[in-house]
């Protein structure tokens, strides 16, 4: 019998907090019964939840704080005030004690990457953490990263990204050999910063086994599917992002105007009301719910914090696949111990000497 995938969740994270937890929980479980939940937080609250899902409710453990790091505090902030004793910060900790395989947590995102920084530390051979999330596409789904963690990186940095971006896109899709492109404002290789540029040429030079490099790939190529992984630094992804977050809502609202113009029009929406809101949910990256924070010794999810339950559920279950499928164990074996991405990757003035 397979070991239980042991979830630590903060339950006082997002919005509204448990009554949005504990039922996506409950969700996740129906789909991967392996599963067993520590949840931290108001234990009178948790319990009002837990009560009407009696299966949860017996897969559970419930550790009481009354300390929650608010969505409006700053990271800093977070770390001096309720470091030691909120739900975000020992639902981490569980994770560094080996209570449990993976937190998850809709709370705060710069708090809970500090928090998260602090406590479980980087991987040897990672600098800085990533934010990495699976985008819909034209042909399927993509891993992309960073989407936020960090502004800015040098060639290195880019290359730990797209080291560990193909590794969770191994994991989630059960792809050998994932291809892997970087995020620049054109595919001719004269195009782009210098850092940019110069991780192309050591990607190129790498020939990875574990992944395909296929060069640039412009904004457009993200919606298209162009890559199966797709790297940038955080303050471009973070704007990628919220584009396209803001462009689904938009072709949402027009859809819904020009449908509900004349009762022609407004019954035809009555009758395709599924299918568009369909529609919506596939265009909107925001519905993939789950932001994985790849490069810590420890895997932490940040689910988004206004999700819905089975948007929460979503977020559970890509923790769930990154603990049953080993993400850390295929990072680590892709990443050199000397803090190369690769063994035997070339050095910067190797690659393009």
């Amino acid at each position: 019998m397979a070991k239980k995938v042991r979830i630590a969740l903060d339950a006082m994270g997002g919005d509204v907090g448990p009554s949005v937890v504990v039922p996506g929980a409950a969700i996740s479980l129906s789909r991967h019964p392996d599963s067993e939940f520590l949840l931290f937080g108001d234990s009178a609250a948790i319990a009002a939840q837990l009560a009407a899902y009696p299966a949860l409710k017996a897969a559970s453990h419930v550790i009481h704080t009354d300390v929650a790091v608010s969505m409006k505090d700053k990271p800093s902030q977070a770390l001096r005030r309720g470091r030691k004793n909120s739900s975000m910060w020992l639902t981490i900790d569980a994770v560094r004690k080996g209570d449990a395989d993976v937190a998850v947590s809709a709370g705060n995102t710069g708090a809970l990457m500090a928090m998260s920084r602090f406590n479980l530390r980087t991987l040897p051979g990672v600098d800085r953490p990533a934010i990495a999330a699976v985008w819909p596409t034209a042909r399927g789904d993509s891993v992309v990263l960073d989407l936020g963690a960090t502004i800015g990186g040098d060639a290195h940095h880019l290359m730990a990204l797209a080291v560990m971006g193909s590794a969770m896109a191994r994991v989630l899709f059960d792809i050998e050999r994932p291809t892997v492109g970087l995020l620049n404002i054109g595919v001719e290789e004269v195009k782009g910063g210098e850092e940019i540029r110069e991780a192309a040429e050591l990607l190129r030079a790498m020939k990875a086994p574990q992944f395909e490099f296929i060069g640039f790939v412009e904004g457009n190529g993200i919606g298209r599917g162009d890559a199966d992984v797709i790297v940038t630094e955080g303050f471009c992804g973070n704007i990628a992002l919220k584009a396209a977050e803001g462009t689904a809502r938009q072709m949402s609202d027009f859809l819904r105007a020009a449908l509900t113009k004349t009762w022609r029009a407004k019954l035809g929406y009555l009758l395709a009301r599924d299918a568009f809101k369909a529609l919506r949910d596939k265009l909107d990256p925001g519905k993939s719910n789950g932001g994985v924070f790849l490069g810590l010794n420890g895997v932490v999810v940040k689910s988004h914090g206004g999700t819905d339950a089975e948007g929460f559920a979503y977020a559970v279950d890509v923790g769930y696949e990154m603990v049953r499928y080993d993400l850390l164990t295929k990072i680590n074996q892709m990443l050199n111990r000397d803090g190369s991405p690769l063994v035997g990757a070339p050095t910067a003035q190797e690659a393009v000497s």
